[in-house]
């Protein structure tokens, strides 16, 4: 993994036009493991040149034609799993284990969307003119921007490219600039599936100026963007002035609920699994606990049990459970949000700490973290933290639990554990999540939508509802 790699544009592999070049380091042990050419807006204007040349004759493909190569990638997605699972467990330090899920994620996504590109039905409306015929046709909106996060390297890509592709569009996709090794490696198994020159293209680079040329290019009809609430607003705020698509998948601050009748011993797990998964760095983990008053004693004894046995380490090892955060600014944020919480009254239950014996030392460990005696003025309450730390708040009413999960600015994901019936519909209707996991801690699905509500997004991904963002609809009327 230690070569030089470039970037993919019109089916060739180049070099930035800068000349310029990065460095991806392990955050597990700070070693170096790739050497990637740099790029900035320059090279995104070829590559969409090259898509938006290529958009003529793919978009004219028939759906099932389409579909060949999506198979095709989705098979040597799958055959290449443990390989492109260590290359995420290298460049972001994810366990391996959920590497290889996360592959084989990818791999469903290409199946979905090569099955799902042929269902792209119009329909006939009956008129109200005795002469006239209306019909409505789907066709894709063009050439795509497409920007992915380092927390997923592989599975946003499929996420972002395949519906894209399987619509008709044509891709020119940009991969966080911390993580390009994999997305690399993504495209090198898209050009051994054989897509046609300019379909499919990668630039890596300085993020500001491909974005701009996202933004400006009018060849670009639409942006595809997963990141911070903070980006994609500048994203939206550019897209605005050439009246160009988006879809947005941003922020979380995930409220988890734990009522008096949970069934505890799965809530804890359900809780590990949305909190600890890659370190805390996902968009859908948990940001906020809330336990009722009754059951918070037993429920924390559990928590801490389970914590104290969560294996902390380099995600390469196989019993490693809680990898390293990405880099040192991701694990300083953690840390200022435990100080914050601390000064302001919040008591360290478990962990609270960076961790920097032995191994640890060489990279961006934290132990995993439970605070409890939180209040609304901690950063942890209201920020999204991005790391391996649990807030916990005691409640006595549903009501208020209610409003207190909804007080935030966020809506993508929410959980909640109860074996009441009538509150698991309440729980469903009530909060203002895009994304409610009932006795779920782990809610994502393929052929499912996934999306928030207010600043944590626009549009959905997943399933038929992630075709609806790369199609347009169009109304014919025929004259008799």
């Amino acid at each position: 993994m230690g070569e030089y790699k470039q970037m993919f544009i019109n089916g060739e592999w180049e070099n930035a036009e800068s000349g310029e070049s990065i460095q991806i380091t392990n955050p597990a042990t700070g070693e170096t493991v790739g050497t990637v050419t740099f790029g900035d807006g320059r090279d995104a204007n070829k590559a969409i040149d090259a898509a938006h040349q290529a958009f003529a004759s793919w978009s004219r493909l028939t759906a099932r034609e389409r579909a060949k190569y999506l198979y095709s990638l989705s098979e040597l997605v799958k055959n290449n799993r443990d390989e492109l699972a260590g290359i995420i467990s290298a460049e972001m330090g994810k366990p391996l284990g959920e590497a290889k899920g996360e592959v084989l994620g990818a791999a469903d996504n290409f199946v979905w969307y090569a099955e799902e590109a042929k269902r792209v039905n119009g329909e006939t409306i009956p008129s109200s003119v005795a002469n006239k015929r209306i019909m409505v046709l789907r066709q894709p909106v063009g050439v795509v921007g497409a920007i992915t996060p380092w927390n997923f390297p592989v599975n946003m890509v499929a996420r972002k490219i395949a519906p894209a592709l399987a619509a008709g569009c044509t891709v020119v996709l940009k991969p966080a600039e911390s993580t390009p090794l994999s997305a690399i490696r993504m495209f090198e198994l898209i050009e051994q599936a054989g897509f046609p020159k300019g379909v499919v293209n990668l630039v890596i680079g300085n993020p500001e100026s491909i974005g701009k040329e996202f933004i400006d290019n009018p060849k670009l009809s639409k942006i595809g963007f997963t990141g911070s609430t903070r980006v994609g607003k500048l994203l939206m705020e550019g897209a605005a002035k050439q009246v160009k698509r988006v879809s947005m998948e941003l922020g979380g601050h995930a409220p988890f609920i734990v009522f008096p009748d949970a069934d505890l011993d799965a809530a804890v797990k359900g809780l590990f699994e949305s909190k600890f998964r890659n370190s805390g760095q996902m968009c859908i983990c948990t940001n906020r606990l809330y336990v009722h008053e009754d059951v918070a004693d037993a429920f924390t004894e559990k928590l801490v049990e389970r914590l104290k046995r969560a294996k902390v380490g380099d995600g390469r090892q196989k019993e490693t459970e809680i990898g390293p955060l990405v880099n040192e600014r991701a694990l300083n944020k953690v840390l200022e949000h435990i100080e914050d919480a601390k000064d302001k009254g919040g008591q360290v239950v478990y962990g609270g700490n960076r961790l920097v014996e032995g191994d640890y030392a060489k990279g961006f460990y934290c132990e995993p973290t439970l605070i409890a005696g939180v209040t609304t003025d901690m950063k942890i309450s209201f920020e999204e933290t991005f790391g391996p730390v649990v807030p916990l708040v005691r409640f006595t009413e549903e009501a208020d639990v209610v409003q207190m999960a909804n007080d935030t600015r966020y809506g993508l994901a929410a959980y909640v554990y109860t074996r009441d019936n009538q509150r698991c519909f309440r729980m469903a209707e009530l909060l203002e999540y895009g994304i409610v996991g009932i006795n779920d801690g782990s809610p994502t699905q393929t052929q499912a939508p996934f999306g928030g509500f207010k600043e944590s997004g626009i549009g959905r991904e997943g399933g038929r509802y992630g075709m609806d963002e790369y199609l347009e609809t169009k109304f014919v009327s025929f004259g008799l």
